[in-house]
């Protein structure tokens, strides 16, 4: 659908940034906090991009009045950040170490005075190895009760401050890279425990939001998906079909669970089929179809869509890793045989690791979110990775970068025309970070932060020229793009 002319966006736009925890604060060891599951796992040889890891990041514990005064700045309405489970409960549950919740409300202070929102992550991967250690973190029923306990902690700590709540970070990133490919802790590779798994978060999330509304805590709550929209290749039918198991494998057997807490029948019946059902008890359900479950709001990341063919169930496609190495095209086609496979699609471009660059896709998301489950949408991610270099003159010039999010805006502005709520937009991320498995070499930030995955070097903050651009766009409520 084309306009003449697009909706403005809302007055009250929440135009900002995010991060995580473990990805920016470093001071792993100090001030009370205890051990996550990615303190171990990078420190297994191969898991990550030259052995890199979050023992200091970026620093942001020590720097957050110089990263929130840049924030400021810029001009930010709004900072999604995540609080660390084992810094403020450092087994997981139990004794609370105080230091570490201190930090926090340094932190909602400082964004405070400085006219920023804050945006609470619950849960942004970073599991207390304590809890690994005792039962199997998300593969037991005992993380319903220790999450919900550590959530309740959160709210009532820092819920007079805070509006927005994010409860699991991308639980389909966390879950299938943890369980089915190995490729984030704990390491596993096996299905049956993938969705198990996956379903103790699922029981978990609603168990949160359930705690909230009955609470009556100020704000709203909701999950926050990684949503990479489905395409088939061509209007071959068989593709079409395939772009169909795609999407209701990849999409809605976690949509539909967060806004209707059912799951689609065709991944019933393939569960079924392949000997991969979860333990659903009467109670499960029950908790999950609670009408006080259900989310305020669905939090969305979104960097790219997947397109796809037909996948034979004899001598298919399986499973591959994704393109850590920044290695551009070296990528392999992956998919579950039977369902589908994936496939270039000859009208994108792609980033060095092999991301479709695909804004109108973002504007197909939100399309989706409203039309099926009727939700406000907060984008909660979007970003380009990218190999940045820092000139002479501290000076970082990544006009790359600021094509792509002016796309993006702009396709979240055409959404709004066509009727979708959306509460803001937090790109991914204010400064640079460590990218999990890829190192520091693919950075995303605003804000450049002088360091490599060898040398930590000051640390340095250098504003790139998406910086200033994006100072502009919200000054201007999204009108000056340019």
């Amino acid at each position: 659908m084309e306009y003449q002319q697009l909706a403005p966006f809302p007055q009250d736009f929440l135009w900002g940034s995010a991060s995580a925890a473990y990805q920016i604060e470093g001071a792993y060891q100090e001030a009370g906090k205890g051990q996550s599951v990615w303190d171990q796992f990078v420190r297994i040889p191969g898991k990550t991009f030259k052995a890199t890891n979050g023992d200091v990041a970026v620093d942001h514990y020590h720097r957050y009045q110089e990263d929130v005064a840049l924030m400021a700045r810029a001009g930010l309405k709004a900072y999604r950040f995540s609080i660390s489970w084992p810094r403020v409960l450092p087994t997981g549950r139990g004794t609370v170490n105080e230091e570490g919740l201190a930090f926090y409300d340094r932190l909602i202070d400082e964004l405070i005075a400085n006219q920023i929102e804050p945006i609470v992550t619950i849960y942004h991967w970073d599991l207390p190895q304590a809890l690994q250690d005792e039962y199997g973190g998300w593969e037991s029923r005992q993380i319903i009760p220790d999450f919900t306990a550590y959530a309740a902690l959160l709210f009532e700590r820092f819920g007079d401050r805070v509006r927005h709540w994010v409860t699991l970070n991308e639980q389909n990133i966390f879950i299938t890279h943890g369980y089915l490919t190995a490729e984030h802790p704990p390491a596993v590779m096996d299905a049956k425990r993938t969705y198990q798994a996956n379903h103790m978060a699922n029981l978990a999330n609603a168990s949160v939001i359930k705690l909230f509304h009955e609470k009556g805590y100020q704000g709203g709550n909701g999950p926050s998906f990684a949503y990479s929209p489905t395409y088939a290749l061509d209007a071959d039918p068989v593709n079409q079909i395939a772009a169909d198991d795609a999407e209701q494998l990849n999409a809605n057997l976690w949509l539909d669970i967060y806004a209707w807490g059912r799951y689609p029948k065709l991944i019933l019946n393939y569960w079924a089929r392949e000997g991969l059902l979860p333990d659903i008890t009467a109670a499960d359900q029950a908790l999950l179809q609670d009408p006080l479950a259900r989310p305020d709001f669905m939090g969305l990341n979104y960097y790219q869509t997947t397109t796809v063919t037909a996948n034979p169930l004899v001598g298919g496609v399986g499973l591959t890793k994704q393109n850590t190495s920044g290695k551009k095209g070296t990528s392999q086609a992956s998919g579950v045989p039977g369902l589908f496979k994936t496939s270039d699609n000859p009208y994108m471009q792609q980033t060095d690791w092999d991301w479709n660059i695909d804004p109108e896709g973002l504007r197909m998301a939100l399309r989706r979110i409203e039309s099926r489950y009727n939700l406000p949408v907060l984008i909660t991610e979007n970003g380009l990775g990218a190999y940045d270099r820092l000139e002479g003159a501290g000076e970082v010039h990544d006009e790359y970068r600021i094509v792509f999010l002016k796309a993006h805006i702009q396709a979240i502005q055409e959404a709004i025309t066509d009727g979708v709520t959306v509460i803001g937009y937090t790109t991914w991320s204010f400064t640079d970070l460590l990218s999990w498995t890829n190192g520091y070499q693919k950075r995303y930030g605003f804000v450049y932060v002088d360091r490599d995955e060898t040398d930590e070097k000051e640390l340095n903050r250098y504003p790139k020229d998406s910086f200033y651009w994006y100072q502009r766009v919200i000054r201007s409520n999204g009108q000056q793009l340019n």
